[in-house]
C-alpha cells in the first residue's frame, strides 16, 4: 500500500484546504473565528467549535516558526531594513481581567521578506536582540528604542514621512499659517523628484545621479526655511516640535545621499503594520504569550507573501503539509523568496 500523502494536521479530520481556508480568512481577510464558525455551521449545516479551529491556527503557528525565524535570517542578510512596532493587546491570564498591551515589532527588506518579533513591552531589547551585530542599513522613525542597537558600523537613517507628518499637523491647528504649510510643499517637491525617478524606471545609480543633481539643493532650501521657522515658533507648539524633531533627525534624514539604496521614507513598513490594524479591530487580542509568538510567525509569512506578490494560499498549500518533518537546515528553501525563485 503506498504511504498516504504529507497533511498539514495528521490523523486529523479536517482537510488541509479547510485549515489554510481557515488561516487565511483570519489573518488576511480579518474574520475571527467566531464568525467563521458561524458561517460555517450556516452554509454547511457542520458545527465546528473555536476552540477546534484555534487549536489548526496554533498547530499552523507551531510548524511556521522556524520558517519565520529563516526569513527573519534572510532580512539581515540583505543589508537594508525597514523598522517600526505596533501594539497588540494580549491575554494573561492572570485572574485580573485585563489584557497587557504587548508589541509587535516588524522588520522588514523592501522588495523582499517581512518577519514580526513579539514582545511583552517596547523597550531597546527586543530591536536589540533580533538585530544582533547587524551592520547594514537601518530605517525607523525617531523612537529612542532604535538607538544603540546593531552592530557599530551600522548605518542608522530616518524616515521624512515622520519629519513632513509634524509640519502637516502643525498646519491643520492654524490652517492660515504659512510656515508649516511652505516646508511641507518643499518636502513635497523631494518626494516628487524620487517619484519621477520611479516613473523613469530608473536604476539605483541613476536615481542617486538625480538625487544628488536636483535632491541636494532642495535639502538646502527645506533646512533653510525649517531654521528661519524655529524663530518664529513657541518650542511647546506643534510647529516647535514639528522643527526640534526635523532638526534633531536630520544626520539621519540626509543619509540617503550616501546611500542610494534608502527610500526617502519608512512606508513601506507603516503598510505592513495596517492588517494589523485591522485585525485587531476583529479579532480584538491574541490568546496567550505562548501563542502570540506563533501568530508572530503567521503574519510574517502572510506578509512577505503580500510583499512578494505571491498567492498565500498556494504557497501554504505547497509548503505546510509534511512540514513539521523537514528539517532545520532545509527552512531556508521553503521561504516564500525561495519559493518564488525555484516556480520562476
Amino acid at each position: 500500500v503506498a504511504a498516504a500523502p504529507a497533511r498539514i494536521i495528521e490523523k486529523g479530520l479536517v482537510s488541509d484546504r479547510v485549515v489554510i481556508d481557515t488561516l487565511v480568512s483570519k489573518y488576511c481577510d480579518h474574520l475571527p473565528l467566531y464568525r467563521q464558525s458561524a458561517i460555517l455551521e450556516r452554509e454547511t449545516g457542520l458545527e465546528v467549535g473555536r476552540a477546534t479551529m484555534d487549536g489548526w491556527v496554533i498547530q499552523v503557528g507551531e510548524l511556521l516558526t522556524p520558517l519565520a525565524a529563516a526569513i527573519g535570517r534572510e532580512v539581515l542578510g540583505g543589508g537594508y531594513i525597514q523598522a517600526d512596532e505596533t501594539t497588540v493587546d494580549v491575554q494573561m491570564h492572570d485572574r485580573r481581567g485585563h489584557n497587557h498591551q504587548a508589541y509587535l515589532w516588524q522588520y522588514g527588506q523592501p522588495g523582499g521578506g517581512t518577519v514580526f518579533d513579539f514582545r511583552l513591552g517596547r523597550g531597546r531589547e527586543g530591536p536589540r536582540q533580533f538585530l544582533g551585530e547587524f551592520d547594514g542599513i537601518l530605517q525607523t522613525d525617531g523612537y529612542i528604542a532604535y538607538e544603540k542597537v546593531g552592530g557599530p558600523k551600522m548605518v542608522h537613517a530616518g524616515c521624512w514621512a515622520h519629519a513632513r507628518r509634524g509640519f502637516c499637523d502643525a498646519h491643520k491647528l492654524s490652517p492660515d499659517e504659512t510656515l508649516a504649510s511652505g516646508i511641507v510643499r518643499q518636502i513635497d517637491a523631494l518626494f516628487a523628484i524620487d517619484a519621477e525617478g520611479r516613473e523613469q524606471g530608473l536604476s539605483v545609480a541613476e536615481r542617486d545621479a538625480l538625487r544628488q543633481q536636483r535632491a541636494r539643493p532642495q535639502l538646502a532650501v527645506i533646512r533653510q526655511s525649517i531654521e528661519a521657522a524655529a524663530g518664529a515658533a513657541l518650542p511647546s507648539s506643534k510647529l516647535g516640535q514639528a522643527i526640534r524633531y526635523a532638526l534633531g533627525m536630520w544626520p539621519k534624514l540626509v543619509c540617503f545621499l550616501e546611500h542610494p539604496v534608502l527610500e526617502l521614507s519608512n512606508n513601506l513598513a507603516e503598510n505592513s503594520m495596517r492588517p494589523i490594524a485591522l485585525g485587531r479591530k476583529n479579532w480584538i487580542h491574541l490568546g496567550s504569550p505562548k501563542a502570540a509568538p506563533k501568530v508572530a510567525a503567521i503574519l510574517s509569512v502572510v506578509e512577505t507573501c503580500r510583499r512578494l506578490q505571491i498567492g498565500i494560499r498556494a504557497y501554504l498549500l505547497d509548503v505546510l503539509p509534511g512540514l513539521a518533518n523537514v528539517s532545520i537546515q532545509k527552512m531556508p528553501e521553503l521561504t516564500p523568496s525561495a519559493w518564488l525563485a525555484r516556480k520562476q
